[in-house]
């Protein structure tokens, strides 16, 4: 398992990853803002992970929080336009807590697990240009450090 901090390239650091239920997510630290969801969705024992194009980086489906949008319905949303998959079972993992950077500030992120049996294909859209089903024992040229880390601190419910 990852040790943490994990650090990006860009300064950006995992800081805590605290597993806690859907519910409990609007019980965080005030202080701190959760500002966005992440997907790590499940197929068989492989990982999604999308290549997003400004980044050039894989890294986990999901983004920010709209306002009105609950956590899981971001987290719905964004797996939807990033990759065109629907979850079978999607339940909250977790709370990350991060040091964004380049401005170091510091946020939540909902972290949700879910899992899926018969994958859609991929269609490149704006933001990303392609999707892979990763093995976590398997590198991943480009793939950003947080993320993976967060697919190890959520592993497949089958393992």
């Amino acid at each position: 398992m990852d040790q943490l901090p994990v650090q990006d390239a860009d300064g950006s650091a995992l800081l805590r990853f605290e597993p806690v239920p859907e519910h409990e997510l609007a019980h965080l630290d005030p202080a701190v803002p959760l500002t966005a969801s992440l997907v790590v969705l499940w197929y068989g024992g492989h990982c999604l992970m999308v290549f997003n194009r400004f980044r050039q980086a894989w890294e986990l489906p999901g983004g920010m929080i709209d306002p009105g949008e609950t956590p899981r319905q971001a987290a719905l949303r964004e797996l939807l336009e990033e990759s065109g998959q629907r979850p079978e079972t999607l339940n909250c993992a977790g709370a990350a807590l991060i040091r964004a950077a380049p401005d170091n500030r510091v946020e939540y992120l909902a972290i949700y697990r879910g899992t899926i049996s018969s994958p859609q294909p991929f269609t490149p859209n704006d933001e990303m240009s392609d999707s892979t089903w990763w093995t976590p024992a398997t590198p991943l040229p480009a793939l950003l450090p947080i993320d993976a880390a967060l697919a190890r601190l959520c592993p497949s419910p089958q393992e």
